[in-house]
């Protein structure tokens, strides 16, 4: 079994070397990776940080439409079993790949698998803890009409089958924050979804210019048009996800608030 991981980046230099290194790091359990960087030409000094792993990567280094351009660009490439995508500021958890192998072989009906994902700052220190807590809490209970109803699978901790890429399709490059969702929710079509247990398998890093932080209410939208478009109008988890998405606006929008004035 194979991985391949797609990084996008633009001007991430900030942090994308520790995204390089948590990717590289799972091939010490015996993984093999195909790790695609897919840069839309930066001019910050990522290429410097880029040619410390040219032996490890597939670097496409070319104009995009935007993040969802680029990943799919390394999904057109990708040639691994088992393929994710990795954002230049997150990171995976030591020994994660081996743990989704695993998941993996023994269940071949899956579509994909997620699991445990800490949110962390700038700084690498967790953050954000009752978000992850109460996604985790959903855990025991996942399914796609609970998918459907609230996002609760936390993007770089989420693995899936190419033969399933295949069936779903392309992530749609007219959504701007909530491409990753309406992914899942295709890809819930293909076979099952099931939770990798256990330690976190990767870490998902807010900061101020992170799409989550400067578009969240655009993110909740597409999210309730897309769990629209899936269910139905009529359908109760529809009904539900138009009510829990105000509900965790209005917590993001005090939240982000408490982190301005704090910063300030």
């Amino acid at each position: 079994m194979t991985f391949t991981v797609i990084t996008p980046n633009f001007n991430g230099a900030r942090f994308l070397e520790q995204a390089l290194q948590s990717v590289h790091l799972q091939r010490k359990h015996g993984i093999q990776i195909e790790h695609i960087v897919i840069d839309a030409l930066s001019t910050d000094s990522s290429m410097g940080i880029v040619e410390k792993y040219a032996n490890q990567i597939t670097l496409v280094r070319e104009k995009d439409r935007g993040p969802a351009d680029a990943i799919n660009k390394g999904l057109a490439l990708a040639s691994g079993d088992i393929v994710a995508w990795l954002n230049a500021d997150d990171i995976y958890e030591s020994n994660a790949f081996e743990r989704v192998a695993a998941v993996f072989d023994q269940n071949p009906d899956l579509a994909f698998c997620f699991g445990r994902c800490r949110i962390i700052d700038e700084e690498g220190h967790e953050i954000r803890k009752g978000i992850t807590t109460c996604k985790e809490c959903l855990f025991p209970f996942s399914s796609r009409f609970l998918f459907q109803t609230v996002n609760y699978i936390s993007q770089p901790a989420m693995f899936f089958r190419r033969t399933a890429f295949e069936k779903a399709g392309y992530l749609r490059e007219d959504l701007k924050a909530a491409w990753d969702y309406e992914f899942i929710l295709r890809l819930w079509r293909q076979g099952r979804g099931k939770v990798v247990s256990g330690a976190p398998l990767s870490c998902f890093r807010w900061h101020a210019s992170s799409i989550s932080s400067r578009h969240f209410r655009l993110q909740f939208k597409e999210e309730y048009e897309a769990a629209l478009a899936d269910a139905g109008r009529f359908a109760p988890q529809t009904l539900l996800h138009g009510i829990a998405r105000w509900g965790i606006v209005g917590i993001y929008t005090i939240m982000n608030r408490d982190t301005d004035a704090h910063r300030d």
